[in-house]
Order: structure tokens, then C-alpha cells, then sequence
């Protein structure tokens, strides 16, 4: 059976890390696509406040399994 993939990319954002950053875009991408099958950090960034770090941005491309339509 051949596969194929799809990617998608979406922003995941915490005010805690980058790793949770990830860990939010993935899960948002869980909620509403089938089959994740890995991802890709494309772009770090942040959002500063008073000169303090306040929002971790993280530009994640995320890839999945076409499904053959019928299965």
C-alpha cells in the first residue's frame, strides 16, 4: 500500500517555554486532524513585555498520513 502525507503548519504559543509551545501545537492539531505523524520546529519566537520574556511563538509544520478515502 503506497502512503502519502499532508503538512500542515500552525503556531503554538505559551507563556512558559518553547517546549510547551510545541507541546500546545500539537495537541491543538490533535484535536481536529487524524493519524500525526511527526513534526518540524520551522521558527522560534517571542513576544517581550516590560522587558521581560511574556509569550513563547513557535511556527510548527506538522505532518500526517492521507487517509484512502472509504477507510
Amino acid at each position: 500500500m503506497a502512503k502519502a502525507y499532508k503538512k500542515i503548519e500552525i503556531v503554538g504559543i505559551s507563556n512558559e517555554s518553547f517546549s510547551n509551545a510545541v507541546d500546545n501545537a500539537i495537541d491543538r492539531a490533535n484535536d481536529s486532524v487524524r493519524g500525526l505523524a511527526w513534526f518540524e520546529v520551522d521558527e522560534l519566537r517571542g513576544k517581550i513585555t516590560d522587558g521581560k520574556i511574556d509569550e513563547y511563538q513557535v511556527t510548527v509544520k506538522i505532518g500526517f498520513q492521507i487517509e484512502k478515502e472509504g477507510a
